[in-house]
């Protein structure tokens, strides 16, 4: 199965991947339902959760019914427990770039979101647009969800400075990316064009660099104000295994 998913993933063109995800992912949640693992986006549960990987493959990773990840999971329940996002009696504007299935039906039937899509090539956005020359007017958006984006773009700091300027002052912004902690600092080199060399050395074909610990620090220097949030610590062990979360992995919760 793992060889099967790997060659999925790096052969199949993503927009592809998602159109025929929607006529596969009945059918698989069906075919793996148990008790072992529970998604907390929707509830449902399995004898085993999908591997995923563009070139390591990670067991029990991606769940049946929603497709999500790891990082999907975690977002949503510190969304669900530690704010007002699906709560708030004040409509809330919310900008999603490059909108996950896990999320989109989910976020687009929330009455308190103002929900707008975007990226340069998902069919879920609602805008065709470049991070780096956003056609949105400055202090815009009460809350921007950027999940796995900006390991993609060459020029982040052009990507970061467009998010702040569209955020709204007061609003949060949250900007999960891959992340190797055990590095003081960010790694990209250029020079690295060869699709199986980015991958095996960036973890996925498509990536531009490894992000370190100095990614707060970058985001700060735009002018965000950062919160660190190692959320799986504030869950319990048992949960932690349950949902199939990756223990340690830090949330970037950021402010304006």
């Amino acid at each position: 199965m793992k060889k099967v998913f790997k060659f999925i993933l790096n052969t199949i063109p993503r927009p592809l991947l998602i159109r025929l995800s929607y006529v596969v992912r009945p059918i698989l949640a069906l075919a793996l339902s148990g008790t072992k693992f529970t998604d907390p986006i929707d509830g449902k549960s399995f004898r085993m959760f999908l591997p995923y990987g563009y070139g390591t493959q990670r067991n029990n990773v991606l769940s049946p019914s929603t497709l999500s990840l790891e990082r999907h999971r975690l977002l949503w329940l510190y969304l669900n427990n530690e704010t007002n996002f699906f709560k708030s009696a004040e409509k809330k504007k919310v900008l999603h770039f490059a909108p996950e299935q896990a999320f989109y039906k989910l976020f687009r039937n929330q009455k308190n979101l103002n929900y707008t899509t975007t990226d340069l090539f998902s069919p879920l956005a609602d805008v065709k647009a470049d991070i780096c020359n956003l056609p949105f007017e400055d202090n815009q958006y009460d809350v921007i969800l950027c999940n796995h984006v900006l390991e993609h773009i060459p020029d982040d700091t052009k990507a970061m400075q467009e998010l702040y300027r569209v955020l709204k002052p007061g609003g949060m912004a949250i900007l999960q990316i891959p992340q190797d902690l055990s590095r003081a600092t960010t790694f990209a080199d250029d020079s690295i064009t060869d699709q199986k060399e980015r991958a095996k050395i960036f973890g996925q074909y498509d990536h531009v660099r490894i992000y370190g610990r100095d990614y707060f620090e970058k985001l700060r220097s735009i002018g965000f104000k950062v919160i660190e949030e190692d959320y799986t610590h504030k869950i319990s062990p048992e949960l932690v295994e349950k949902y199939c979360l990756a223990k340690g992995e830090i949330i970037p919760v950021c402010f304006k």
